[in-house]
Order: C-alpha cells, then structure tokens, then sequence
C-alpha cells in the first residue's frame, strides 16, 4: 500500500490517473459464486476437512497451467494470486474469480474456463458445488458462517446500523461484474451516464435470484433487491452523475461524503466506522490524532464505496446476478459494445440523455421484482433490453474482434435468447421450480450448479 500523503487537490488525480488510449483500453470480468456442500446442500464452512481453507490449500498446491499463490491473513489462506488474477472469498464464503484485464471476450470465456476447470476436479472430489445463482436460495442468515477476514467483523457490526440486509448482501450474494477503461474525463463522463441509465435494464436482463429460505421471494432479483436496503450513503446511483459538468472532481466529492470503515496500519485493520474522510484530510481522525491520509489510505476508501457503477482508475459495472457461464461472458461482451466503439457510444446516449435522475433511481427499485416486465417511460423493459443488446451487438461487430468461432457478439446469445422467449434465468428457475420439481427447493442445488 502506498504511503505517500495526499493532499485534498491530488484526490481527484487518482482517478486521473486512470486515462488511457483507445489502443490500451482493456477489460476485466469478476463473478462470484455460491458455495454449497453436495451431501446435504448446506454453506461450506471455512475450517475442517471439506471447507472453503482447505479448497483454497489444495488450489494452490494442485499441479496446473496456471500456478496459484495462497495470500493469508492470521495465518488462514483467504486468497489466491495469479498474475493480474485472483480467487478471493466474500463474507459467506462466495468464492470469487476477479480476472486479469484482457483485450479481448475470448479471452475473457478462456479465463472463465480455465476457472471452472481449475475447479470441477477438485469440488466433485471434495463433495463441493457452487451455485449459478444471485442470491443463497435456502438458508437462512444465521445458517452461514463469516469467512476469517478482520475487515468483514468491522462490517460486520457496522452494517446494521445503516440498512436492514447489509448482512444478507454480505452473506447471501453473489454478482458479475465487468470493468473497463476510459480515455479522458469526458469519455468517463459519457461512459458513467449510460453505465448508470443502462444498469437497472442490466439487472432486469440478468435476473437470477427468484428465491430465499426455500421458496420463491416474490421477486427476480432478490440480490438486487438487497442493496436497495444496503447503506444509502455507499450505495445505489449518486446524483452527481447526472450533472452537466461531471467530472473527476465531483466524484471525488461523492466519495468524501461516503462514512469511512476502516484504515490499515501495521498490516492489521482500524475501525473507523462511520467517520469522515474530510477529517482525515485536517488530521482530525479521532483514531488516529495527527495523522494524515496517504495514497493507500484514499484507495482503500474508494474501495467501500459500493454504487451500482463505481469510478477507481477504471469503471465497474456491478448489478448483474451471478449466472451460468455464458451469461458471466456476456456481461463484459454487452458492456464492450457499448462503451468500447464510439458509434455504439453514441447510440447508447441518445437513448438515455433524457433520462432523469430520479427516473432511474425509481426504475432501480423496480426492476428487482418484475425484472424485464417492469413499467418504464410508457414501455417495459423488455423494450428497453432489446434495444440495449442490438446496440451492443452493432458495436462489437464494428470492433470486429474475431477467432476461430466468430466474433464476440457471439457472446450476447444468452441476451438474445431472453429477449426473444421473454424469459430471463429467473423466470427458467421459477418454471422449473413450480414444474418439474414439484416445488422443491433442493432440485435448485442439483440443476443450478456450475459446470
């Protein structure tokens, strides 16, 4: 961690610091997945002979291509590094892959194969699934055990102070995400306005997550709906966005609003939940009296904010259900066509330039019950969706990156295939439950699982 001080005008120079050529832009995908244990369906524990320590021991000493190095906090593995890649762990044991940025979708389904590969061996011996689902479908809160990581017992106990399922989203959530990279402060300008409009059709889009203790929720995306009951200060669609004049500065003034956690000194976390960033900036911290902020400290702070797309030297696009392979490929692959060639860009702004704030922070709390039946602007969402996915197939076509099976647009078939059936991951879960599973909930954890 960087431990030069900054200064209150060098803040908005980190996310400055993140411009890069259209020749450099890259892309980078993270999905989590929710473990499960096969005999009796329940969360893997951390510790003992079938547990998430000893899945993270064997990956690292398993004879692969790619070769996995444990990361370990207290002398517990908690993660794995590879390179740019890394597995890592979610409060409730979701095992994540945040994958290494990459130039292209193929490689991106590539790294996502090798992932899962990596994998199978190891889980079927061990008597271990993982779920292709958004949210824990049967246990409850306190059936979960918290993975050994010291930041998450400071969130832990700060968490219900802020929202009612803080908790849950730590403990029964699992997402994909796709980050990408901007040219200067008005093409991240651009790209966050239609990041931020275009995520509620996303989340409509990628719904999976119809079910909680046992029996469907009431909603598609019950992980979305989650973080609506987060931390209203961390969360959702900050309004700055939507100004004329956004920029780097006004993302930084978001982000000092936003209640710190936590700082690192000494390798161990200190509490400073609920406290101000500006008054670390006057060395007016109450924990640490005098001292100043440093580069790593403002990283680390960026780092707890949780907005539905969030600025760091790159932006992520964070409201997409974990899902089954192909629609964990298909996040980075619509998002490229929308944000990575210029026409689509353009596109995807005349779409949603009048879309108001308030507009779509309603559309956000809606999507995650009726997902692409959701009323917006005198349509559905549907509408909307499809509109979306065109967009994107007509800027990966222009991009016109190719291999052997074709160009990445080959990626949104899963997208296609929804629109045209009306029917997203959600709604399949639901059919299936009400079907041919007579309504039992364990068929979920045989039928939903991982490759």
């Amino acid at each position: 961690m960087d431990q030069t001080r900054i200064y209150r005008e060098q803040l908005a120079d980190y996310f400055r610091g993140g411009c890069k050529p259209k020749e450099a832009w890259l892309i980078g995908t993270e999905h989590e997945k929710i473990g499960f244990c096969t005999e009796s369906f329940r969360p893997i524990p951390y510790f003992g002979e079938k547990s998430i320590q000893r899945l993270l021991e064997r990956l690292a000493d398993c004879n692969h291509e790619e070769q996995w190095l444990a990361v370990f906090e207290d002398g517990h593995p908690i993660a794995l590094k590879h390179g740019l890649a890394s597995i890592t762990l979610e409060p409730g044991g979701q095992l994540e892959l945040s994958g290494a940025p990459l130039a292209t979708i193929h490689e991106t389904n590539a790294e996502i194969g090798r992932h899962f590969d990596l994998l199978r061996n190891l889980t079927q011996e061990m008597g271990m699934g993982f779920l292709t689902l958004g949210y824990q479908p049967k246990w409850k809160r306190e059936d979960i055990p918290w993975m050994p990581k010291s930041r998450y017992n400071i969130m832990r106990a700060y968490m219900p102070k802020v929202g009612n399922l803080g908790l849950d989203m730590m403990l029964r959530t699992a997402t994909t995400q796709a980050n990408l990279d901007f040219s200067d402060e008005k093409d991240m300008a651009k790209k966050m306005r239609v990041a931020y409009c275009l995520q509620p059709i996303t989340t409509a889009l990628f719904a999976a997550s119809p079910f909680k203790e046992g029996k469907p929720s009431g909603l598609k995306s019950t992980r979305a709906a989650c973080w609506l009951d987060t931390d209203a200060k961390r969360t959702g669609t900050p309004a700055c966005v939507f100004e004329e004049d956004f920029g780097f500065e006004s993302w930084t003034e978001w982000v000092l609003d936003v209640p710190m956690y936590f700082v690192m000194r000494d390798a161990q976390y200190v509490d400073c939940t609920g406290e101000s960033f500006r008054d670390f900036l006057e060395g007016k911290l109450p924990q640490l009296p005098g001292e100043f902020p440093t580069r790593g400290d403002w990283e680390l702070h960026v780092s707890t904010t949780f907005p539905e797309v969030r600025l760091k030297t790159y932006i992520e696009v964070r409201g997409a259900d974990a899902g089954e392979w192909p629609w964990i490929s298909a996040l980075p692959a619509l998002w490229k066509g929308l944000l990575y060639d210029e026409v689509a860009l353009q596109k995807a702004w005349d779409l949603v330039e009048s879309w108001t704030h308030a507009e779509v922070v309603a559309l956000s709390k809606a999507v995650s019950k009726d997902a692409l039946k959701t009323s917006f602007l005198g349509k559905d969402v549907h509408h909307f969706a499809k509109i979306m996915v065109e967009i994107a197939q007509f800027g990966l076509k222009r991009i016109n990156v190719c291999n052997d099976e074709g160009c990445e647009a080959q990626y949104l078939e899963p997208l296609f295939e929804a629109i045209e059936t009306g029917e997203t991951q959600a709604d399949r879960w639901l059919r299936l439950y009400n079907t041919e599973w007579n309504q039992n909930i364990d068929q979920l954890f045989i039928n939903a699982a991982h490759p």
